[in-house]
């Protein structure tokens, strides 16, 4: 049974639906992750090769990651909630912030990126895996 994630941002203009199952969930402190959202980390549930719907018009930002990786942010241009983010040399892969989800409770992260960025006030959960930058395959 597939699973399908619903959410959107806080005025309800943007909206999207993704069916499928996230390859990871995960808490990200880098510096980038901390300015958009305005605290310590970014929750992330990050889908590969999804089916993904979405209605009304985001605005759009790209910024290039400490890997040169340019990242393309999305949010809503009345409310400004961030909702999801893109990879332009990346097309399969669509990521959704986990408190635009309608139901939070489906986001359980397994890990932590960019510890190294971490501010001492944003307490991680030591029963996850961490990283203290972003991890690469094996």
């Amino acid at each position: 049974m597939t699973v399908v994630y619903t959410g959107g941002c806080a005025c309800s203009r943007l909206r999207y639906r993704v069916a499928g199952e996230p390859v990871a969930m995960l808490d990200c402190q880098c510096r980038q992750c901390q300015r958009e959202s305005g605290t310590g980390h970014q929750s992330h549930l990050v889908f590969q090769a999804a089916v993904v719907e979405q209605t009304g018009n985001a605005t759009e930002w790209d910024l290039t990651g400490d890997g040169g990786t340019v990242k393309r942010r999305a949010f809503c241009p009345v409310c400004g909630s961030p909702v999801s983010m893109t990879f332009p040399s990346m097309p399969d892969i669509f990521i959704i912030r986990a408190a635009s989800l309608d139901d939070p409770a489906l986001y359980k992260p397994t890990m932590i990126t960019w510890t190294a960025a971490a501010h001492p006030w944003d307490a991680r959960n030591p029963g996850m895996v961490s990283f203290s930058g972003m991890p690469t395959p094996d």
